[in-house]
């Protein structure tokens, strides 16, 4: 008697394990689809599209912020420039500091050191807590080079330099990895504008 009880609660299994496949099978499908629609309304080329964040008034306030745009270098694969909105160190006292202390660049795309004159000095991340990626740029805003830099602790006796390729008037930063994003190669053509297109939150 036990056995028949076993075999009639066997037999409808293999119906509902049937059943459950189709159901997975109809919920992937649904995915797929969804993400193939969603797909098809991006940006042609999604590297280039700008993040939406929200910038900090108060890193604003303490640096400025400027409007810029990266021209990509005449035969690149990357498809016209893109506006994007930089916290700007215009002063020695603000070239000085950059981004000691800061973990992140507060919503902003870059960091953009101006000088006044042509320069050749180096750079150094003393007290800056993440790598960065650096790209200097000559008055007329010409790609010089372009490089990797690490932290460097308050504590260690000495931070390593990072040398432009020539002399430059202008460098820009991001968190390491960054430039590719904003277009930064060489032959790449950086120009800085006036006040960003939509304010700080």
């Amino acid at each position: 008697m036990s056995k028949d009880r076993r075999r009639a609660r066997r037999k409808p299994r293999p119906l509902l394990v049937a059943a459950l496949g189709w159901f997975v099978l109809i919920v992937l499908l649904s995915g797929v689809g969804a993400l193939l629609a969603v797909g098809a309304n991006g940006p042609a080329d999604p590297r280039l599209a700008p993040l939406v964040t929200v910038r900090d008034p108060a890193v604003a306030a303490e640096f400025g912020e400027v409007a810029f745009r990266v021209t990509p270098a005449v035969g690149s694969a990357i498809p016209g420039s893109t506006e994007w909105c930089a916290l700007l160190a215009d002063s020695d006292l603000e070239r000085q500091k950059g981004l000691m202390g800061r973990s992140d660049l507060g919503g902003y795309d870059a960091m953009v050191f101006r000088f006044e004159n042509d320069t050749d000095g180096t750079f150094f991340m003393r007290n800056v807590p993440i790598p960065l990626s650096i790209a200097w740029f000559n008055a007329s805003g010409l790609f010089v080079s372009s490089t990797d830099m690490e932290p460097c602790p308050p504590d260690q006796a000495e931070c390593p330099t990072y040398p432009p390729g020539g002399v430059y008037r202008f460098a820009l930063e991001t968190p390491k990895g960054g430039l590719e994003r904003l277009g930064v190669a060489p032959g790449s053509v950086l120009s800085l504008g006036g006040a960003c297109t939509s304010p700080a939150a």
